[in-house]
């Protein structure tokens, strides 16, 4: 998928089946305006890793936004990534857990296994990585871990902890646990905000009203708000591109 502006370039490509459970996406991101461009980056249910290159190389590990952040592409900027999700966590970020919201820490040069002298394309990037985080699980994936993420976006996080209890026979305490020792927010929390993603495309379409088991309209709104700083009205208009993940992310 390719998006495009009048100052933001990006390309994402959905990851193979086999490392589907782990990543959701790879994506690159150019600023193609000449100075440096503000936007503000909105909680999305991912942990990502961010690679740079040339002066600015490294590879950044970032945990979940729990609210709206400002930040700042510099000018002629391409940044590729690695979009997770956050059952990754366990099984190639153990060392580093739990990865704490709106945290940033610089992973090892080497860590993925590839060079750090830059990438041609989306597409060289995407290959390239995949084959290495397929070699990186060391073990079989926990079916019931797997089982309770597709159970919360196959709702778009519209469930109760009870009924992923039921469902997964894994205790609501031990799923808390879980969530807190691997991304440092619990169930409840991570699943408002893959539901408030969920709502960018109603958004998108100018329904400005509560499509995703809100409680009411001032329900809606005051969640839209906490998540992206603004009302919903002021979000669906996105002046300039500003909110990033508007723009180009689809629904969870």
């Amino acid at each position: 998928m390719t998006e495009e502006s009048n100052q933001i370039e990006y390309w994402s490509m959905h990851p193979a089946e086999e490392i589907g459970h782990l990543v959701e996406s790879f994506w690159m991101l150019t600023n193609k305006s000449g100075k440096p461009l503000a936007v503000t980056v909105l909680p999305d249910g991912r942990i990502d890793a961010s690679f740079s290159f040339g002066d600015r190389q490294g590879i950044v590990l970032l945990g979940l936004e729990s609210g709206p952040s400002r930040a700042e592409i510099p000018p002629d900027f391409t940044l590729f990534s690695i979009s997770f999700r956050p059952l990754a966590a366990t099984y190639l970020f153990k060392d580093f857990l739990p990865i704490l919201p709106d945290s940033a820490t610089v992973l090892p040069a080497g860590f993925f296994g590839v060079p750090l002298d830059g990438f041609q394309d989306i597409e060289q990037f995407c290959a390239k990585l995949t084959e290495n985080i397929a070699g990186m699980v060391k073990k079989s994936i926990d079916a019931r871990k797997k089982k309770l993420f597709d159970l919360i976006y196959a709702t778009h996080g519209s469930i109760s902890v009870g009924e992923l209890s039921e469902k997964t026979f894994w205790t609501s305490r031990q799923i808390n646990r879980y969530f807190r020792d691997t991304i440092g927010i619990s169930l409840k929390n991570y699943c408002n905000i893959i539901r408030f993603r969920a709502s960018f495309q109603h958004i998108r379409e100018g329904r400005l009203f509560p499509d995703e088991n809100y409680a009411d309209q001032s329900h809606f709104i005051r969640e839209i708000k906490k998540y992206a700083g603004v009302v919903p009205k002021e979000l669906a208009r996105n002046k300039n591109d500003r909110f990033i993940q508007f723009s180009t992310l689809p629904p969870a």
